[in-house]
């Protein structure tokens, strides 16, 4: 080894010598070696290139296809925008200007035309650059963009003439030409001849006529600078040179050019947009998960014309896109004359000048302003006087937005799913994306946590104002919109009315940390719960895609199925190359339970918030439910429950601070109508067995005298409707509390409602009660607080014995009755 290295210090040595001094023999090994190392180098490429497999795959190459349930195309995996066309449904005019204009002598070499490539050599050499790629070479950049490059260097070109080589070998002319004119771009992400075609003419490839033709073909050369719509006068001339081109190379009769040439371009510009399909929201996801699967299973999504067979049924993905996009619509329409969204905008000030304000510093127009030094005062008053772009905030913050999903609780698979009202303009997923706080729908989980612990439908709770302490002093006071009406409610009537003040004491009862297990287990398991008092009225952000899961399991009998969308991969030959099984089923609560709290949620339907149900869709199948509004009508919320479909909505404006109004934002007025259309449509569709039952054995709920009783209650809200939770409060704040602890005693079936708690409490208060040494009374500064006194007649002796919850005053003792 040492020699080796010896000799070739000695060699390297003689080189400047040899160059100073050439002699024949080494010129004439130079001279030889030179196109050695090209052939050298030119073979080291070969493996960088594209195989002849890959070439054979490209030939046949067809897009992956997602297929819904019922055999319909929900979306279709293409590279580009393109729609592929045979070269005989080409208008020949296209052919004729393509090969006179960019390879005339097309049919007569095997990939490269060295005439052509030591031509541009010179025409380079002499600073005139001038294209020297042939169709085949063209068509090599478009099929292997990445493989090939683009960059300007003696590699590419190699790399690029190889693949051309091997594209003739395996392809014959005709191809060639169809390849090539179904891959080129033509801007405005238009791919093909056929997209070129629809885009500046609206017509297809078979009807253009020798000047479009020619013009489209005169944008190869250059598609930005020769654009016809944008620069039309270089267009005109580019398409007069390509006209003078068919002539020169007999495509064309020259008499016709000197005509062809005074016409004008006559464009016809239209955008073609990507075919989005009737799931887009769910397509995207699909891809994504796809790709991996493909990387994983060494296939192409783009060419090996997979076949992804899904769980959704294009009957009710249709049904779910119009139900929505309809009550959407009506709903903007609404906002358009809101004068929240209209004086809000030029208010001088207050909390719409502070919100809009806010608005206009999110905006990239603001931040660059500021981030050039321009001062606050400086930036805002210039974007105010932008009508422009004040019109686009605010179309931009008032555009309501809606998601959906529907699936089949026997099995979990997911038969309808709609992200956003339009993907084009809103790619967020308002499904599985979007994490909103769920309202009053969160309030089953309070419930069944409570049915769970032994609780009956008919226990009862005063319905009276309620604080709940949060430690440091703070209380939190849930309220109604009504106020409290000073009765007795049972469970049944409080999850049908949606009371906050009863499902506040149910969750003081069960504790948060059981209500969010059961959420958790139930389906609500990738967001995260906060176990706190008002977790029972939905104030933590989960997806409509959990909550929706969630109901599922109680319409399963307490069965969890984790939802599925994909069943099975298929090959381009049809053959199955995987399935995907749903997992298996999770008891995550009793059945009997299950079908207790189901059977408390039929009244949401039957005389509850979901009353539009029977009354306005006619609906009568054996359905439960349940709506949900949070503060301010932030949120609106409904899912429904069918023993084969489970269906929710969820509507919204993207930025949460900005709220629905009273008349439209609760949960029953804005996505409950898309429920309830979707519904109506599947059944009379046939899609959903109308006379098909749940398991739960129907009660007799909420008998009529109570429910004018409580309908008066309420206000005489037809439906009622829901209501806003409350917010924490000082201590120091007035007011009266009733927290019930409920009796030990065994529930009992049917009857009247009765008290639920451990046991019996007798009403005392908190008072500043009198200070040492005859120090001042209740009233004055300088007593002792907490001091615990009974009420009047009740002896003191017993004060010690009775159970406190520190904090919280509460109500009279209530009997059972």
């Amino acid at each position: 080894m040492k020699q080796l290295l010896t000799q070739l210090r000695d060699f390297a040595a003689t080189i400047p010598g040899r160059v100073r001094h050439p002699t024949k023999r080494g010129v004439l090994l130079t001279l030889a070696a030179i196109p050695a190392l090209v052939v050298l180098y030119v073979l080291i490429l070969i493996p960088f290139t594209p195989s002849t497999d890959d070439l054979l795959k490209a030939k046949t190459a067809k897009p992956s296809v997602v297929m819904s349930s019922d055999g319909q195309v929900l979306a279709v995996f293409k590279r580009a925008n393109r729609d592929w066309v045979k070269l005989e449904d080409m208008s020949p005019s296209v052919v004729a200007a393509l090969i006179a204009t960019e390879d005339h002598r097309f049919y007569d070499h095997h990939g490269m035309d060295f005439k052509r490539t030591i031509s541009a050599v010179l025409h380079t050499a002499t600073g005139k650059t001038q294209g020297g790629s042939t169709i085949t070479q063209q068509l090599a950049r478009n099929l292997y963009p990445e493989e090939i490059g683009r960059s300007v260097s003696l590699t590419r070109k190699l790399k690029e003439a190889i693949t051309a080589f091997k594209i003739e070998a395996v392809y014959s002319k005709d191809e060639i030409l169809e390849s090539y004119l179904n891959t080129v771009p033509f801007l405005y992400n238009a791919y093909g001849i056929e997209m070129a075609a629809r885009t500046y003419f609206d017509k297809s490839a078979d009807e253009l006529n020798v000047l479009q033709s020619a013009t489209l073909v005169g944008m190869l050369k250059g598609t930005s600078y020769y654009n016809p719509v944008v620069n039309p006068e270089r267009a005109l001339q580019r398409r007069n040179t390509v006209l003078a081109q068919m002539v020169k190379h007999q495509k064309l009769p020259e008499a016709q050019l000197a005509a062809l040439k005074k016409m004008p371009l006559n464009i016809e510009f239209e955008r073609q947009d990507e075919e989005l399909g009737s799931a887009p929201h769910l397509a995207q996801q699909l891809r994504r998960w796809l790709i991996e699967w493909a990387d994983r299973n060494d296939y192409n999504i783009y060419a090996d014309g997979l076949v992804l067979r899904t769980t959704i049924d294009s009957r009710l993905q249709d049904m779910a896109n119009k139900a929505l996009a309809a009550q959407v619509d009506r709903l903007q329409k609404t906002v358009a004359v809101d004068w929240r969204f209209n004086s809000g905008w030029k208010a001088k000030s207050g909390p719409a000048r502070e919100l809009a304000l806010a608005f206009m510093r999110d905006t990239a127009e603001y931040k660059a302003a500021r981030a050039k030094g321009q001062g606050d005062d400086q930036v805002i008053k210039a974007l105010l006087t932008d009508a422009e772009f004040m019109q686009n905030l605010k179309d931009e913050k008032t555009r309501l937005q809606a998601g959906f999903m529907a699936l089949d609780p026997t099995n979990g698979q997911v038969r309808a799913w709609v992200g956003s009202r339009d993907f084009a303009r809103d790619q967020f997923d308002h499904v599985q994306q979007a994490r909103r706080q769920p309202g009053s729908t969160f309030k089953p989980f309070v419930y069944g946590a409570a049915f769970e612990n032994g609780a009956k439908p008919n226990d009862a709770f005063l319905d009276g104002v309620v604080e709940i302490p949060l430690g440091n002093g703070n209380f939190w006071r849930p309220t109604d919109g009504g106020g409290p009406s000073g009765e007795m409610m049972s469970l049944r009537q409080g999850l049908m009315f949606s009371k906050n003040t009863i499902t506040a004491q149910v969750m003081h009862t069960v504790g948060p940390a059981n209500v969010a297990k059961l959420a958790r287990a139930m389906g609500v398991r990738q967001s995260k719960l906060e176990e706190v008092p008002s977790l029972a009225l939905g104030t933590s952000p989960v997806t409509l895609k959990e909550m929706v899961a969630a109901y599922g399991t109680l319409a399963n009998d307490g069965r969890y199925i984790e939802p599925i969308v994909v069943t099975q991969v298929e090959n381009r030959e049809g053959k199955v190359v995987e399935v995907f099984e749903p997992k298996l089923a999770e008891t995550v609560m009793p059945a009997t339970v299950a079908q207790t709290l189901l059977d408390v949620m039929r009244g949401v339907i039957d005389q509850g918030t979901g009353a539009a149900i029977r009354s306005r869709y006619g609906i009568q199948a054996d359905v439960a439910g349940k709506t949900g509004t949070t503060q301010g009508n932030t949120d609106g919320w409904f899912i429904m429950m069918h023993p084969q479909l489970v269906a929710g909505a969820w509507v919204g404006f993207n930025d949460n601070r900005v709220t629905m109004a009273d008349s439209y934002g609760q949960g029953a007025r804005s996505a409950l109508p898309m429920v309830g259309e979707f519904f109506q449509g599947a059944i009379k569709a046939k899609v959903v067995d109308v006379n098909l039952r749940f398991a739960a054995p129907p009660t007799s709920g909420v008998t009529e005298q109570d429910q004018l009783r409580i309908e008066a209650l309420l206000n005489g809200a037809e439906p009622p409707q829901e209501h806003q939770p409350g917010q924490p409060v000082q201590s120091g704040d007035s007011g009266m509390g009733s927290i019930l602890n409920t009796p030990n005693t065994p529930p009992s079936e049917g009857g009247p409602p009765r008290v639920w708690q451990p046991a019996p409490v007798i009403k005392y208060i908190t008072v500043n009660g009198p200070g040492p040494e005859g120090a001042p009374g209740p009233n004055a500064p300088g007593g002792t607080p907490g001091v615990v006194l009974p009420p009047r007649g009740q002896p003191e002796g017993t004060v010690e014995n009775m159970p406190t919850v520190p904090g919280v005053v509460v109500g009279a003792p209530i009997a059972p009755r």
